[in-house]
């Protein structure tokens, strides 16, 4: 089973739903002058199976992911266009405020 990091935070904007692919939690990546150092003080601790974390992000209005398997979730179920990701050393990333 895959599995994610996730967190929620309720914020003046809405709620907001951070998760990051297990294997990326507390790793450095690197490319150019961009740095993703994802880590368990904004992403939680809670490890939740990919379809949760799916049922999480359909409730957010704001999203924060980092990781492949999370961000391909998050496009497969429609809530962020492939457009809209960056990668950093390979790694997907997106940030999305659902309008």
């Amino acid at each position: 089973m895959d599995l994610v990091y996730a967190a929620s935070y309720k914020t003046e904007k809405g709620l907001l739903v951070a998760c990051c692919d297990e294997e990326c939690m507390g790793r450095i990546f690197r490319e150019g002058r961009l740095k993703l150092a994802p880590e368990s003080k904004f992403y939680g601790s809670a490890v939740v199976g990919l379809t949760e974390a799916v049922v999480l992000m359909v409730g957010a209005d704001m999203l924060n992911l980092v990781g492949r398997k999370v961000v391909d979730a998050a496009i497969n179920n429609g809530l962020v266009h492939p457009d809209a990701v960056i990668t950093i050393a390979g790694v997907p990333h997106v940030q999305v405020m659902k309008l």
